[in-house]
């Protein structure tokens, strides 16, 4: 079984950083019960100095570089992963997405219906590649500017509400969709080190939203454990 994250800053981290990816990584190296391939395009993480994806300083040492790949980015959302799935499927051969996106789409590129209709044009072109090929969605996790900013934190909600009307209107027997509940407990305060991006109790809490959905409703895996 073939795994790839596509996500944005929060999924991609930046120099240091342990990562969720990580954190699913091992997860899926204490359950899954048969052998497994992390697959995708890139292995990079941010490097604010450089502001570009250059660095290879994770802060998990056993962290194997084939572990590694991702289709990730600062500053990208489903804007910009919805033309290059298709391809990193095909190229990979992904069995499976775990996808995390949509905050930087409401934050700074498009409103709530258009990010929604990007998201479903990130489903169709990833099943062009695969048409068996199945995903988890995580719904956004509104960020410290949700607390301010009352319009994005409506945007937030509002989107959520359109990608679930999208999982339920596109669920395939052939190519399930699972929207992943937002994570157990998860607060901006305490699992990010900035208001957005997470810290290592935020990495566990993510993980553990895409581990206990594809385990409950796929069998895939088991229950997450390494809660923080």
């Amino acid at each position: 079984m073939r795994f790839t994250f596509v996500g944005d800053s929060m999924t991609i981290g930046r120099v240091g950083d342990v990562t969720w990816r990580y954190r699913m990584w091992r997860h899926l190296s204490a359950t899954l019960g048969a052998p497994f391939e992390i697959v995708g395009p890139r292995s990079a993480l941010y490097d604010p100095e450089a502001d570009a994806a250059v660095s290879h300083a994770y802060g998990a040492p056993d962290f194997p570089a084939e572990a590694r790949t991702h289709l990730a980015g600062w500053g990208e959302g489903w804007l910009h992963m919805a033309p290059l799935i298709a391809d990193a499927v095909t190229a990979h051969r992904t069995d499976v997405l775990l996808v995390s996106l949509g905050l930087i789409d409401l934050g700074f590129y498009t409103d709530s219906h258009q990010t929604a209709l990007n998201a479903r044009e990130f489903i169709a072109t990833a099943r062009t590649a695969n048409p068996r090929v199945k995903m988890v969605l995580l719904p956004v996790i509104p960020n410290i500017r949700a607390e301010s900013d009352a319009p994005f934190a409506a945007e937030c909600d509002r989107f959520n509400e359109l990608l679930a009307k999208a999982v339920a209107d596109l669920d395939d027997p052939l190519s399930p969709i699972l929207l992943a509940s937002r994570p157990e407990g998860y607060a901006v305060q305490r699992d990010t080190y900035d208001g957005t991006h997470p810290g290592p109790t935020g990495e566990h809490r993510l993980a553990a939203a895409f581990a206990d959905a594809m385990h409950q409703a796929w069998g895939i895996g088991g229950p997450y454990t390494a809660r923080p």
